[in-house]
Order: structure tokens, then sequence, then C-alpha cells
């Protein structure tokens, strides 16, 4: 799934407090949901690590990039498996992204667990407290992925 085109890059205290999450979250702090996804660079090969949340709704689990087309994100459609990790917990997973007519609910669910931590991170036109109509609108500007099992 391409064609998404909204893109947030981190900057100033972003990756400070990217670090710190992750930091965290290696270290078995529970913090907001926080978890580390480690994905293989799609051209290097080399491991990212970026701390992410883990929605779980409507009996699955999701990975949501409020941030728009991510390198993760990017990555994460090329990689067969991704591991997901807080602490010692590490869980080798695949990612399947969700076509974006399916998307709205999940971002909303997502949104209201943590628009306070990414609304800013939107594309432009939407808020953390957004409408039905407002989501359809952007559904297909914010990847999501279902998290399913490697095996």
């Amino acid at each position: 799934m391409t064609g998404t085109t909204h893109y947030r890059a981190p900057e100033g205290f972003d990756n400070v407090f990217n670090r710190t999450v992750r930091w965290l979250a290696d270290h078995g702090v529970n913090l907001a949901g926080a978890q580390n996804l480690t994905v293989p660079g799609r051209r290097t090969g080399k491991l990212q690590t970026v701390p992410v949340n883990v929605l779980r709704f409507d009996g699955g689990e999701y990975l949501v990039s409020p941030r728009g087309n991510t390198q993760w994100a990017r990555n994460a459609r090329a990689a067969e498996t991704v591991e997901l990790r807080r602490g010692r917990r590490r869980t080798v997973v695949a990612l399947t992204e969700v076509d974006p007519d399916r998307r709205p609910p999940i971002i909303g669910e997502y949104l209201r667990k943590w628009g306070w931590e990414v609304g800013r991170f939107l594309p432009e036109g939407l808020d953390a407290k957004p409408s039905d109509a407002d989501l359809a609108a952007h559904a297909g500007s914010i990847p999501v992925f279902a998290i399913t099992s490697a095996a």
C-alpha cells in the first residue's frame, strides 16, 4: 500500500522524547503502553528501533503511524517479520497493512487512547478528536498495520 504522502519527521525535543521512551521500554517500563519496534532497513538491512504503541482493538492488535509514511512504516512494508519488545519480552510478528477503508475506526481508537501524545503529528486538517468524516478523509495518509503471528 503506497501513495501515502503525509510525513512529519521527528525534530528537536521529539528525538529526546523518543530516545527516553525507547530506553524505558528496553528496561521494561510500561509508559502508556509503549514497546520498541525493531525492523530491518529495506535497503541496508540495518536494524532500526523506534518506540510504538500497540493498539488492542476489536479483537486484533495494530500499529498506527500518526506521523504518516515514516521510515519504520516503509521498512515494515518490505519486511517479512519485525520484533516488538518491552524489557526482556520479545515477540517476532508479521505486519500486514490495513486497507484505507478499514482504518478509520482503528485510527479513531488510537487517537482516543494516545491523541494527547501524538495529536501534533497528524496530517493538517485532522486533530486528536476527529469526526468520523475527518477520519475517513485522512485514513489513506495514516498507515495502519495489523499485527499477526510470524509463524
